[in-house]
């Protein structure tokens, strides 16, 4: 075993953290750490690596085990350039190579056995030197920091003038190069782009020690864990497999121990009756039976009821409807000082489009964003349509004040509610009691994340634009506002990192980078799909020799192709989605009818009634559907 926890218990001051937490960890195991926001993830991985003490329990360890600790917030001051200070994990080897220096001075001075002793020690300190690596150093640490987004003309910045998103990154590098036997990782895509991300999951897989990550990011843990570890309500449940496998998994734990609860206490309630009528026939006989049923139910173990995890409530409902053109943006460029951003982008979203922008950190996608509300100066021409009314959401969360309270924020942008309609927004958005009166310079990133995402609801724009709205929220925030996302009627421009956002909410994909923009037809998963077709086609061996004009034909014919099958599979796909809600909308409707009280009210129960009629109609016709499109992928 790498380390085992038995029994732990964490409390601070009288809320308690971590109750009786127990699990282990095996060498070369990879771990995500998942639970909602303030559940304790942090708390249990400062425990492990020794950084914070414990209350109660048992933590043994394997011996000399180096552990490396990445926390979610860099502390990193440095006077040292960037390369420096990323180099300075390296101290070992730049002292076994003053050492070789120093051993090729002496031999040039020795004879005799003198000269084979140092000769000897040359040969042990070089062996050492190439087993940790020392030739490949530089190159693996160039690698490194290129593969977490930093730019060569950065290498020589002074790491104290990075940003806390540079730090941060620099931070990681820094771990990641000292390959410590144990990683843990607290939110380590926090601060990366896409291809930052997708460099740190490689690297991690191919990692040949142990990892224990927490993390937000869906699509990460599928790629790099396999296993998952939840933290609810203090304890931590363990699951084999990847976050998928996690999702099936729970789901069935779930409804197993709900079923035995209920069945426990079907028999608890029939044991109880049978004990009370002993009891009401008052004879000696029946009360010893009665006695002897309530030692029996008594020494039963009660199984606990699930506790239910309090979610917010997110429904966006435009005010108005805008018109079918939402956004044209043509030939539009952007320069800082005479440093060109980008150069005649042009791409256009209509109503009812769900479109994700991607692309690496510093291309201008929230530059973008400040052009479509006219808030700095461009070249080109953007021309939002008829009706059009923007919702904006700021990853920096700039717009909300520091000095007020929670209750301050909403009522000052909203002052035409009420008191009560207002205490209601906030408490489906898990605000409520002492939290109205906080400060928002006290609230985490998290909690500001959903106090931003309530101001936006209540906006009632019909043209949403999110730069990076999952940053800061837990994994059931972040699946709450993908489905409010999905029921949304109005339009949405997304910039987004999380992968599993993009192909759960998008329809359109848009690249930008600095060659320019492309306009992918789908989510993100048709877009990786796309590039490895087109890799496919650059590599196929079957063209031989053919003439460069005959190899552009096939190609263009064949991407013509490939892009028929893959919006169909893009179709199928958001087909089986909208078959998925509306077999749920079935299912509640029924139930709904199915209650005495519907049928209470005649007026309601004929309503209900004709709505589970039209929902099954359309369900018919989609299945319909489903089936020609089936038919059009086999062929």
């Amino acid at each position: 075993m790498l380390f085992t926890l038995s029994h732990i218990n964490k409390s601070y001051i009288a809320e308690e953290t971590l109750k009786d937490v127990s699990f282990r960890m095996d060498p070369g195991e990879k771990i995500g750490l998942i639970g909602v926001n303030g559940s304790g993830k942090s708390t249990l991985l400062k425990i492990i690596s020794g950084d914070l003490s414990y209350d109660q329990g048992d933590f043994i360890q394997q011996k000399d085990l180096k552990i490396g600790y990445l926390t979610q917030e860099s502390s990193l001051e440095s006077d040292k350039t960037v390369l420096e200070e990323a180099g300075s994990v390296f101290r070992d080897l730049d002292l076994m190579e003053r050492r070789m220096e120093e051993l090729t001075q002496a031999m040039g001075q020795k004879e005799g056995s003198a000269l084979e002793a140092a000769m000897k020690d040359y040969a042990q300190v070089l062996e050492a030197y190439e087993e940790a690596g020392g030739y490949s150093r530089h190159s693996t640490l160039k690698g490194t920091l290129l593969g977490l987004g930093f730019k060569e003309e950065e290498f020589n910045q002074v790491a104290s003038t990075l940003s806390g998103g540079q730090k941060a990154r620099l931070a990681l590098a820094k771990l990641l190069l000292t390959k410590p036997d144990l990683l843990l990782l607290d939110e380590p895509t926090n601060h990366l782009d896409i291809d930052a991300i997708n460099w740190l999951e490689k690297f991690l897989r191919d990692y040949r020690g142990s990892l224990m990550v927490i993390s937000h990011d869906r699509y990460f843990l599928d790629r790099v864990v396999g296993r998952i570890l939840l933290l609810e309500f203090g304890q931590v449940y363990s699951y084999q497999g990847n976050y998928t496998d996690f999702m099936k998994k729970r789901k069935k734990d779930l409804d197993i121990r709900q079923r035995a609860y209920e069945n426990q206490q079907k028999e608890i309630k029939r044991q109880e009756e049978i004990i009370q009528r002993y009891e009401s026939w008052n004879r000696e006989r029946s009360i010893r039976q009665a006695q002897s049923r309530q030692k029996q139910l008594d020494k039963m173990d009660r199984l606990e009821n699930i506790q239910e995890v309090k979610k917010a409530r997110i429904h966006f409902e435009p005010r108005r409807r805008s018109g079918k053109d939402v956004l044209q943006v043509q030939e539009v460029s952007k320069a800082f000082e005479d440093k060109a951003l980008f150069e005649d982008l042009s791409f256009s979203i209509y109503r009812g489009e769900r479109v994700g922008l991607i692309g690496p950190n510093g291309v201008g996608k929230s530059t973008l964003f400040q052009m479509i509300m006219d808030r700095t100066p461009y070249s080109g021409q953007i021309q939002l349509g008829a009706q059009v009314e923007i919702g904006y959401f700021d990853q920096e969360m700039a717009s909300l004040d520091e000095t007020k309270t929670i209750m301050e924020e909403i009522w000052d942008a909203y002052p035409q509610l009420t008191h009560y309609e207002i205490r209601t927004y906030l408490a489906q958005f898990l605000f409520v009691g002492d939290d109205l009166v906080k400060e928002i310079s006290s609230l985490s990133g998290g909690e500001k994340g959903r106090l931003s995402l309530l101001k936006l609801m209540l906006g009632q724009g019909n043209f949403l634009l999110l730069d990076e709205p999952t940053n800061h929220l837990d994994i059931d925030s972040k699946e709450i506002l993908e489905e409010a996302l999905r029921n949304y009627t109005g339009s949405i421009l997304a910039i987004s990192h999380d992968r599993y956002f993009l192909n759960a909410v998008c329809q359109k994909t848009l690249v930008l980078d600095p060659e320019g923009l492309r306009v992918y037809e789908g989510n993100y998963d048709y877009y990786l799909e796309k590039l490895e077709a087109l890799r496919a086609e650059e590599e196929d061996p079957q063209e031989g020799d053919l003439s460069r004009t005959e190899k552009d034909r096939i190609k263009k014919e064949r991407r013509l192709s490939q892009k028929e099958r893959r919006q169909k599979k893009a179709q199928k796909k958001d087909l089986e989605a909208e078959i998925a809600r509306l077999e749920a909308r079935q299912e509640d409707l029924e139930e709904t009818l199915s209650l005495p009280e519907s049928y209470e009210d005649h007026q309601r129960a004929f309503q209900l009634a004709e709505d589970l009629e039209a929902t099954k109609k359309t369900l018919e016709a989609l299945y319909q559907d489903w089936v020609l499109l089936e038919e059009d992928l086999e062929d």
